[in-house]
């Protein structure tokens, strides 16, 4: 098994990269859905975050109120790294059992956006990082996600540098081209990733 950890900025396109590589045949496992799925009504991790944070982060069908909740936390770092207590163990073990049930030949892609500014490269045998300028991004997030111009910036800002991601990187994908030019890079970066994962289970 070829474990793979794919990141890059907010508006770089990697949910793009990630839906291409599933079409090439890796197994995605990605932090943000699971993460969204360990506080679904019925979960532990739900009943964990109203117990610390009260029963007003509910909206009224009884599921989290994500807005709600965000507000709270990202004014403190405190309470930020109290919901992470809960979030981050929850979201690993699902990872794990997701990872552990794919084929031992297989690439198994963790989509993790904050992979560079968690510190967690050294879990995975390579990282592909997709990269994009700060202007691509900005258009994308403006035009494509319709956010203001200022929440754009501070959402960039609010992450790790472009030079501090290209430092971890094993493979950077470049996605400032034509769509026709990325599937080409991933089916290049695929033929790579399948080399390995074959190369690994041999060993």
């Amino acid at each position: 098994m070829l474990k793979v950890g794919l990141t890059g900025g907010i508006g770089a396109g990697k949910s793009e990269v990630s839906r291409l590589l599933v079409e090439h045949g890796a197994v995605l496992i990605d932090a943000d859905r699971i993460a969204r799925e360990v506080v679904a009504p019925g979960m532990p991790g739900l009943a964990a975050v109203v117990e610390a944070f009260g029963q007003g982060v509910l909206a009224e069908d009884g599921s989290l109120d994500r807005p709600k909740l965000g507000s709270i936390v990202f004014a403190d770092p405190e309470k930020l790294s109290v919901l992470n207590a809960i979030v981050h163990p929850l979201v690993g073990a699902r990872s794990r059992e997701l990872e552990q049930a794919a084929a031992e030949d297989a690439v198994v892609v963790h989509d993790v956006p904050l992979l560079t500014e968690n510190g967690l490269a050294p879990l995975y045998d390579l990282v592909i990082v997709v990269d994009a300028s700060p202007g691509t991004q900005l258009d994308r997030l403006v035009r494509l996600r319709g956010m203001t111009e200022e929440d754009a910036r501070a959402r960039m800002a609010a992450q790790a540098s472009r030079e501090k991601r290209r430092e971890i990187a094993d493979i950077v994908i470049d996605n400032d081209v034509p769509l026709e030019q990325l599937q080409r890079r991933v089916r290049d970066v695929w033929d790579e990733l399948e080399r390995r994962a074959a190369h690994a289970a041999q060993e």
